[in-house]
């Protein structure tokens, strides 16, 4: 067995394992971390095919933002009186099985219709990304990721400053939330 394949290997099982462990735990907080081991094992086998933006994105966007807001939001809620707000009820649980079928229609159909005009905006700039390398002839892959950055960072940046916004004010708002009176972690 080779390095490379022993690695391979050690990863997924790691993979496996934490992803498993987020099911497994009843403790939330157990598995969010188990879920931030999941992603940092995805990164690793990004790593590991040298596909390195694509595992600094990983490790930034989800190992981090993601994260931290998961665990931001399990400090608003009490488990224990979640556990008891869920009820059993064949009309309750009814409810809930016809909210989730229209959520997930909902969501179905918005990726549907959306996914036609959006694809012809992505595969412009896929467009003009490839020709400015055609263009500059080179392979090195730092030069496709600066030429990814300067599309990135030139066209969209409205949505990356509305991301960053939009991420800090909920993070400010579950701390101000958490710390609140009635909430689980209030000051004293």
């Amino acid at each position: 067995m080779t390095p490379d394949v022993f690695l391979f290997w050690f990863l997924a099982l790691l993979i496996i394992g934490s992803g498993l462990a987020v099911l497994l735990f009843t403790n939330p907080i157990y598995s969010a971390l188990s879920l931030a081991m999941t992603m940092v094992g995805v990164a690793a086998i990004f790593i590991t095919l040298h596909a390195y933006f694509i595992a600094g994105v990983q490790l930034i966007v989800y190992a981090g933002a993601v994260m931290v807001l998961f665990v931001m939001v399990l400090m608003l809620f009490d488990i224990k009186a979640e556990i008891q707000a869920f009820s059993s009820g064949k009309i309750s649980g009814a409810i809930k099985l016809i909210s989730v079928g229209l959520l997930s229609g909902l969501i179905v159909g918005g990726i549907i219709m959306g996914q036609k005009s959006f694809v012809g905006e992505l595969s412009k700039d896929a467009v003009q990304v490839a020709e400015a390398q055609k263009v500059k002839k080179s392979t090195s892959p730092d030069a496709a990721t600066k030429e990814l950055g300067m599309v990135l960072f030139s066209k969209h940046i409205f949505g990356f400053e509305a991301l960053g916004v939009l991420l800090t004010v909920i993070a400010v708002g579950a701390v101000a939330l958490a710390r609140s009176r009635g909430g689980t972690h209030h000051a004293k």
